[in-house]
């Protein structure tokens, strides 16, 4: 259903004057799209600090070096797809509307969460989100809602930029912890080890070993699972198909961690108790990470060859 017109009188929660000057300029020049670029500098100007820390941020934690790369994933798609969005731009203010207030909301949060009352996560996270509703509002303002419905996916994956505020990143990781351990605990019988369980606690032959929360792939998973994201678009064109990649990514990561957690487990019943500060423990992230790529890469195969052979149908059937 279409939202209402949205008013331009002084009564507007959206500057009547503003709105009047974007939604007059041309929709069949460069003028809007000069305007969204001037509106994204003089955007990203205001948000400058904020920016700047969530650089520093992402830059050194591991977890989420990848918001360096979102805000260029985001322009390489829009970019790619330049002949395939419409030509002529409209003025929706109605939509921009919606993401205008969200965005305000946000940024007042994160003004007031400068006391103390928040994290520094989460204070990122809120100026993040503020961040990225503004860039959606501007371009319901300058593009209009038909240019922004073909571009959604480009535009809905800038919300990776924003971190995970503690409470999900701490509820995710306890997640993962616990069916990591339950992953753990069948393959160890599927292996026929013998082994005694107690919660996140196993006892091996002459060794014990807690799976620590610490421990739960949590930084594989996710950077996977954005990824994956990623992957689906480019790759699929059924969504249910991109949403059968993007939720794979789930029982793949717990079974990835739960395979870790064994094999760190037999190396130290049968080498030693040692192996536990092995650099197999220590650093072997990015192998098992790079193991768990060959399902998903198998799996996306299998996908792409549904696919194909949907659109070939569509194309008999349309034919002569």
């Amino acid at each position: 259903m279409r939202p209402p017109e949205i008013r331009t009188d002084a009564d507007s929660p959206v500057p009547a004057k503003v709105v009047q000057a974007v939604c007059a300029v041309k929709s069949d020049g460069h003028g809007r799209r000069l305007g969204l670029v001037i509106y994204l500098v003089v955007l990203g100007l205001a948000f400058a600090n904020s920016l700047l820390s969530l650089i520093g941020y992402a830059a050194r934690t591991p977890l989420f070096s990848y918001i360096l790369w979102i805000p260029v994933c985001s322009a390489f798609l829009i970019y790619s797809r330049r002949n395939d969005l419409p030509k002529e731009h409209g003025c929706s203010p109605a939509w921009a509307l919606v993401p205008f207030i969200l965005g305000s909301a946000s940024w007042f949060a994160g003004l007031v969460s400068r006391a103390g009352f928040l994290s520094h996560v989460d204070h990122l996270a809120l100026l993040a989100f503020s961040f990225v509703c503004f860039v959606i509002a501007g371009g319901f303002l300058f593009l209009g809602r038909k240019w922004m419905a073909a571009a959604a996916f480009p535009v809905a994956f800038l919300l990776f930029m924003i971190p995970l505020p503690d409470r999900a990143l701490n509820g995710i990781e306890t997640s993962l912890q616990f069916a990591s351990a339950e992953a753990a605990s069948l393959l160890f019988g599927i292996l026929g080890t013998p082994v005694l369980r107690d919660g996140l606690f196993f006892q091996l032959a002459g060794f014990s070993m807690e799976v620590a929360q610490s421990c739960s792939g949590v930084q594989a998973s996710w950077v996977l699972f954005v990824s994956t994201v990623l992957a689906s678009y480019l790759f699929l064109k059924s969504p249910w198909r991109r949403l059968a990649l993007v939720l794979f990514v789930i029982p793949l990561g717990i079974l990835r961690n739960g395979f870790r957690i064994v094999v760190i487990g037999l190396l130290c019943v049968h080498m030693g108790p040692h192996m536990i500060d092995s650099a197999i423990h220590r650093k072997g992230g990015p192998l098992f990470l790079a193991l768990s790529i060959i399902p998903l890469s198998l799996f996306l195969w299998w996908l792409r060859k549904g696919d194909s052979r949907a659109r070939t149908m569509e194309g008999k059937d349309l034919g002569p």
